[in-house]
């Protein structure tokens, strides 16, 4: 047995060593959602109540409990996300003449894997790891917005050992530890230069930047009931983990000399709850459900304080509101080999016109998306996923003087910006799911006599 820990203990961590890349957002504000190419060819519905596979312990580690035996999953995302943001009336005229961002958008590669063991008919042994949270967007270096940013970047990983229990012969709960490591790096023009009394045009203002990395601990936890009318239900939670990201703060020269140094700040990541619900229409066709929320409305504005004085000398003013996905979809065994799939769901972000920034032009959108699954062997199953996402509404931006979003980050002062948005993302997954050992048979239910 030792032997079979020591395997899901290094293939649950070869996710890891793929984390070359970083991770575009594709849920809401920064939070990464592609952690299953199954589920992502179901729009994630059902995501909680297994239809993701292994992998479906990211929302719900009770499904740990749903596969016999030794199984490794492992996905790999490619997230094409394309955005632009166009100034307005309203910008500065000092930054008016610089135009637009360009295509912000940067592709990204985001790995993720879960394995499951099975100790006995009762306890369930898992690993889940993945990058929760990422962003990466960069527009022109010399842009109408660049005194709100010139490059942003969000990265992060998460380890989440789990502990299975099958009650009975329809209850399993599972709970565990979430490790996880966040970093941050932005880059903004210093908006001070463009005034009196320096007057530096506006095309050569250099940069301030900030920088930090914190390690937390949170835990996830989830239940999962399995109906013999072919029901599956499963709640999961995954909690806020609290980072204490200590970094830096770069500045370009002296006047702004006692903004620099070493700094902290406080960042509780949002909790998440997701329902799912599968029902069986016949031995071959199966429908799903899906309902996430995530508790952005935490996320206020960050204060940034210098380590030497304790003083606050700037912040980051997210001030997101909670994020709420429906998601429905349906999959097919077309053949003994062969599952289709497909799934739509609608999003709403916690990112709208009053904190909306250059930083994550984000807005409510729709996720379109098909999948297959093609069982090569009784061992080797390859998964395949793509998803298309429409943002929706208005996506305009206005920050400066009074506005609710007015970050002075390191620019020592507030520019009037206004723009327009336009995004769209196309995203694929591929992944593979592998059962080590002689392939067991499910497990016969539980049967208790009182």
């Amino acid at each position: 047995m030792i032997g079979h820990l020591r395997g899901l203990a290094i293939a649950g961590l070869s996710a890891t060593a793929l984390t070359a890349g970083w991770g575009e957002a594709q849920a809401g504000a920064f939070a990464i959602r592609e952690q299953s190419a199954q589920a992502q060819g179901l729009a994630f519905a059902g995501a909680a109540s297994g239809s993701g596979g292994v992998s479906s312990m990211f929302w719900n580690p009770a499904t740990v409990t749903m596969a016999p035996g030794f199984v490794k999953e492992q996905n790999l995302t490619f997230i094409n996300l394309s955005a632009r943001i166009t100034p307005q009336a309203g910008t500065s005229p000092a930054f008016a003449g610089l135009g637009g961002s360009g295509d912000i958008g940067q592709g990204a590669i985001v790995p993720a894997g879960a394995t499951s063991y099975q100790l006995n008919d009762r306890i369930w042994l898992g690993l889940q790891t993945g990058a929760p949270f990422g962003l990466v967007t960069k527009p022109r270096n010399t842009w109408a917005g660049e005194v709100y940013g010139r490059s942003n970047r969000i990265f992060s990983l998460s380890f989440n050992p789990v502990i299975g229990y099958k009650v009975n012969e329809w209850l399993s709960v599972a709970a565990g530890p979430n490790i996880e490591y966040f970093r941050l790096t932005l880059r903004q023009a210093t908006g001070v230069l463009a005034g009196p009394p320096f007057n530096v045009p506006t095309v050569a203002l250099p940069s301030t930047s900030l920088k930090g990395d914190s390690w937390g601990v949170g835990f996830t936890a989830g239940a999962l009931i399995t109906a013999p009318t072919g029901t599956t239900l499963g709640v999961g939670y995954r909690s806020s983990v609290h980072h204490e990201i200590e970094g830096a703060v770069g500045v370009p020269l002296v006047a702004l000399a006692g903004r620099a140094g070493q700094v902290r700040a406080n960042f509780n990541t949002p909790e998440k709850v997701t329902v799912g619900l599968t029902q069986a229409i016949n031995p071959v066709t199966r429908v799903s459900f899906g309902f996430e929320w995530d508790n952005w409305s935490r996320a206020g504005d960050i204060g940034i304080v210098q380590r030497s004085s304790g003083l606050t000398i700037s912040s980051l003013p997210l001030n997101y509101k909670d994020g709420f996905t429906y998601s429905v979809g349906a999959e097919y065994d077309w053949s003994p080999n062969l599952t289709v799939r497909g799934g739509v769901a609608y999003e709403i972000s916690p990112i709208d016109f009053e904190n909306r920034s250059v930083r994550l032009p984000d807005s409510d959108r729709f996720n379109v998306s098909l999948g297959a699954s093609y069982r090569w062997n009784e061992k080797l199953t390859l998964l395949l996923a793509y998803s298309h996402l429409f943002l929706v509404g208005d996506s305009k931006i206005l920050a400066g003087a009074g506005r609710d979003y007015n970050e002075r980050l390191l620019t020592g002062q507030s520019i009037a910006f206004a723009a327009d948005t336009r995004g769209s993302a196309d995203i694929v997954s591929v992944g593979f799911r592998y059962v080590f050992g002689e392939p067991v048979r499910p497990v016969a239910p539980i049967v208790r006599k009182y």
